[in-house]
């Protein structure tokens, strides 16, 4: 018969190791969410420590239109910022708004406030909505989807929306 042998035991050191890195793992976890212990900052915070100027800001509604396409308008100025095609190659912007559209949803928001598109001096784009506080940091999803969003904040030859 075959029984169970020390030798096939984990050693006592290895245990009490692990329990200790479980042990510091909750303790500074928990220092963190009391606020004994600063926790990461945001570019947000960053960019305000530095005082960090702003180069282009645009306040900006995406209204979905009843042939699938969607009227992105400047709030500031009641001009069309740009309209994006039913359809077109635009996956990211639509994908980014649908994100911030449910958010707003599932908090009971209004679909009303506009969103605040900014390009900072140090050249990061920051999309913020302005009913909920949630910023999002544009430049870690590719050149090509940050430049969708930077098109945004060139005023191109526009017309003039009736206000609501």
């Amino acid at each position: 018969m075959s029984g169970h042998t020390h030798s096939e035991s984990l050693p006592k050191g290895a245990l009490i190791g692990a329990a200790v890195l479980v042990g510091l793992t909750l303790a500074f976890t928990g220092a963190v969410a009391l606020g004994i212990v600063p926790g990461p900052v945001s570019a947000e915070q960053r960019r305000e420590a530095v005082h960090m100027p702003k180069l282009a800001v645009r306040d900006l509604q995406f209204l979905d239109q009843k042939d699938g396409s969607v009227m992105i308008r400047d709030v500031t100025r009641g001009t069309t910022a740009s309209i994006i095609q039913a359809g077109s190659k635009t996956g990211f912007i639509r994908g980014v708004m649908r994100g911030l559209a449910r958010d707003r949803h599932m908090r009971g928001l209004n679909q009303e406030p506009p969103f605040r598109l900014t390009l900072w001096a140090n050249q990061n784009l920051a999309l913020e909505d302005l009913a909920t506080g949630r910023v999002i940091e544009l430049n870690g999803f590719g050149d090509t989807n940050r430049q969708a969003f930077l098109d945004l904040l060139l005023p191109a030859p526009t017309t003039r929306v009736a206000s609501r």
